[in-house]
């Protein structure tokens, strides 16, 4: 009865899936399908069956507040209703789960149309692994005529930067790629740096593809402003009540296989970039501060705090 969410876990697990954003949308399909084929004989069972695909496919992955609040806000939705039929129900699950992925892309195209606007003709920008929220606002900026360039980083140890890369050249831009380490050599030749995000803390500190505090470090003392493009609900409400935002450590061999017996190998995916070197967060409310997150959170998901 599983079948569609422990697919969709032990893809996210295993990497095939990459970016919280699809993380969100693969995981929010499984429910749905699985919901789809229930035996469930009512509410309870239902819901059952939907609290043993949260801890699947939250367990998958340790760092996706944005695809934990979509399955959240799906359950929540099943039982804050008053109806107790199953075909109703299964309805109210296939229902949330297209209007979750529908605001998913209409914040998309918000982020693009608002960061497309800081995107000047010959600017240079760098970024750093790979985000679909970043490549649909620089796809947006050449759409409008823009005439800029990208330096990706490589993005060790899985080069998600060469993805970045590919598409920034299916786009017609003009494309360096650079090892990680050679962030702050180039600093000073960009106009700004933008990420993508994984999860935003109740503080408004940001994590992401580990080595991205390294380079706002390099952005702050190049005077170098360095922007974060990410939907609001990558927003994880359990820091606000002393959760910290766990980091994933993967295996060694990504880093280096076969490598001699006795050495330590640390292979953190994630990392914390504090709220003072972020210039702005670019998300679909406009460009806003990150200490000012909560507020906004409030203003616009109040469901997320219940």
């Amino acid at each position: 009865m599983l079948n569609p969410v422990l697919k969709a876990a032990n893809r996210i697990r295993k990497l095939e899936v990459q970016g919280a954003r699809n993380v969100a949308i693969t995981a929010i399909q499984a429910v749905e399908a699985l919901v789809g084929k229930t035996k469930a004989r009512n509410k309870e069972d239902l819901l059952e069956e939907l609290s043993k695909a949260k801890h699947l496919l939250f367990t998958s992955r340790e760092t996706e507040p944005l695809m934990r609040n979509g399955v959240r806000w799906i359950i929540n939705q099943v039982e804050r209703s008053r109806e107790e039929g199953i075909m109703k129900l299964v309805e109210i699950v296939s229902w949330s789960s297209r209007r979750f992925l529908e605001s998913l892309e209409d914040a998309k195209d918000k982020i693009a149309e608002i960061g497309a606007r800081r995107v000047g003709n010959d600017h240079t920008i760098l970024t750093h692994c790979h985000s679909s929220t970043v490549t649909h606002l620089l796809r947006k900026a050449k759409q409008e005529g823009r005439d800029f360039e990208v330096i990706c980083t490589e993005t060790r140890p899985f080069f998600q930067g060469r993805i970045t890369a590919k598409e920034m050249l299916d786009l017609g831009i003009k494309t360096t790629l650079i090892v990680d380490s050679a962030a702050r050599f180039f600093m000073n030749q960009v106009n700004f740096v933008i990420v993508g995000a994984d999860a935003i803390t109740s503080e408004g500190n940001v994590i992401n593809k580990i080595g991205t505090s390294m380079i706002a470090l390099a952005a702050q003392e190049a005077r170098t402003p360095f922007y974060v493009v990410s939907e609001l609900l990558k927003f994880d409400p359990a820091t606000m009540y002393g959760d910290y935002e766990r980091i994933e450590e993967r295996d060694a061999a990504e880093i280096w296989e076969n490598a001699p017996k006795n050495i330590a190998i640390r292979n953190p995916a994630f990392d914390v970039t504090r709220r003072d070197f972020i210039h702005g967060i670019i998300c679909e409310e406009g460009i806003i501060s990150p200490h000012s997150i909560i507020e906004v959170m409030r203003r616009k998901h109040p469901w997320v705090f219940r």
